[in-house]
């Protein structure tokens, strides 16, 4: 893969998925639940005008929409987890969660409709650090580079 383009901050990063599924009706983001759920919700608050669902790790069974509510966006009824869009979020690939890429590929085959897009969205380089980035075939990574300082009083 080559770099394409670059963004800084939240905003950019939320806005390169934006124009990533620009053309897509539903979104499926595939992650590890309480680490990479609320990044769902964030990035399908910026979609909010398309379908979105979540799966677990990689249990179809746990598909969930991703609802706006007054409190923000929400996991709520049992969905179909097919989509033209597949969005795998970077925990999925941290060592400790133990999700074999195998496994993986087989959902991808499972939900990516055909001619759909496969997205991953990572921070810090994930996908490259576990290999994942030459054993999936993405059409594109998102990857966002966190820096930060912490300020106390004297």
């Amino acid at each position: 893969m080559k770099e394409t383009e670059k963004f800084k901050g939240l905003n950019g990063n939320l806005m390169a998925f934006k124009k990533e599924v620009d053309n897509a009706d539903k979104v499926t983001f595939a992650g590890i639940p309480g680490v990479c759920s609320p990044f769902a919700e964030l990035f399908a608050h910026v979609i909010r005008d398309k379908e979105s669902i979540f799966v677990a790790k990689t249990d179809l069974d746990s598909a969930r929409k991703i609802e706006r509510t007054p409190l923000g966006m929400q996991f709520a009824e049992k969905a179909n987890p097919r989509s033209s869009v597949v969005a795998l979020l970077g925990g999925l690939s941290m060592p400790q969660y133990e999700v074999d890429v195998a496994d993986v590929q087989k959902m991808i085959e499972d939900i990516l409709e055909p001619g759909g897009k496969l997205i991953g969205l990572c921070y810090m380089n994930m996908f490259e650090k576990a290999g994942w980035d030459d054993k999936i075939d993405f059409d594109c990574i998102i990857n966002g580079i966190l820096n930060g300082e912490i300020y106390k009083r004297d």
